[in-house]
């Protein structure tokens, strides 16, 4: 059994609790959190947890193997690095840190411990971009020409990060994951339209080798809730909308394409207009085969799917991207990532 402390219980890691405690091969020994009022809401269905509010007594504990660190993301940095520094295994919700420098440092602890480090791109893990990801390695979509994705709605608007900090893990994620490689410059532009210095829209550029493209729209400031990537390639295109019930993924067997022709003009661009097939996707909760891939990596010792060096990238292009917003977009030149 791998013995698990969980630090952080309040809105989201109460259901990282939850799904640890449900886990197989797991032993939840402790939910850690300042708030007596989350510890008691976070362990109600599950008292064989010991309640506790002090992060250095999860550590201090020879019997944890593992610490599930959900905190506010000022702390992830120094919490992970004391983990590590203690022997324990590490899951950190994302983003893994707030620079490239702290995210470096932690990469260069997980090589000299040997220990596992797992950041928490949930949408890495959610079936339907396993489905997107599928097609794209397969060749079943040809050459991607450009990804774009929107994580909007109205609310919850947060005073202690803006809404690149806030939501863009999750979609640049998801777009290096799907592309197999890091993009090679950065613009960014947002507004602060609520609160001064806090950007509640972003709209974020990516520029790829062989002129692949990705677009973020990222706001908390929009009156329709979206959750949707559009993946266009040269044979096919692909969206995933997770605001659907059911029909999560479409492809389109849509395109255009230059045709050689013999007129004094030239050739011609030729439309295609063919089926929309909706593939049928295992809707298993992310959250659970996230936290089951933990498990196994930490049981195998092998490095997670989204380890300490998607972390990084992660982090490297976010520091990067607000870096162009204070710049009102000026774009910014991204050297090819190297190790820790």
């Amino acid at each position: 059994m791998l013995c698990i402390g969980v630090a952080g219980v309040g809105e989201w890691g109460k259901n990282l609790l939850r799904n640890f405690c449900l886990a197989r091969d797991v032993r939840v020994k402790y939910a850690c959190d300042p708030s007596e009022k989350n510890l008691a809401s976070a362990t109600a269905l599950f008292p064989s947890v010991l309640r506790e509010t002090r992060f250095e007594a999860l550590l201090a504990d020879p019997e944890v193997d593992a610490v599930v660190i959900a905190a506010p993301a000022l702390l992830h940095f120094a919490m992970a690095r004391d983990a590590l520094l203690a022997g324990k295994h590490v899951l950190v919700e994302k983003p893994m840190c707030l620079t490239e420098a702290d995210a470096r440092e932690l990469a260069a602890l997980v090589h000299r411990t040997g220990k596992t480090l797992m950041v928490g791109h949930l949408l890495e893990y959610h079936p339907a971009v396993s489905k997107l990801k599928g097609l794209v390695d397969s060749g079943e979509l040809g050459h991607i020409r450009y990804v774009y994705s929107q994580r909007l709605n109205l609310g919850r608007i947060r005073k202690d990060e803006n809404a690149l900090w806030s939501f863009a893990p999750h979609d640049l994620s998801v777009i290096l994951y799907l592309l197999g490689e890091d993009p090679i410059s950065v613009a960014t532009r947002g507004e602060a339209y609520i609160q001064e210095g806090v950007e509640d829209v972003v709209f974020i550029n990516l520029e790829f080798a062989d002129k692949r493209m990705a677009n973020i729209h990222l706001s908390w400031l929009d009156p329709h809730k979206v959750r949707k990537f559009t993946i266009v390639g040269s044979r096919k295109m692909a969206v995933f909308d997770d605001m659907e019930g059911t029909e999560k993924v479409r492809i389109y067997d849509r395109g255009a394409e230059n045709v050689a022709g013999f007129s004094p003009f030239g050739g011609y661009v030729a439309l295609r207009f063919g089926d929309i097939l909706i593939p049928q996707i295992d809707l298993t909760e992310p959250l659970k085969n996230e936290v089951q891939h933990f498990v196994e990596a930490v049981r195998a010792g092998k490095p997670p799917r989204s380890d300490v060096h998607d972390g990084l990238r992660v982090v490297r292009l976010i520091e990067a991207a607000q870096q162009s917003l204070r710049r009102k977009g000026v774009p910014i030149a991204l050297a090819r990532p190297t190790g820790p």
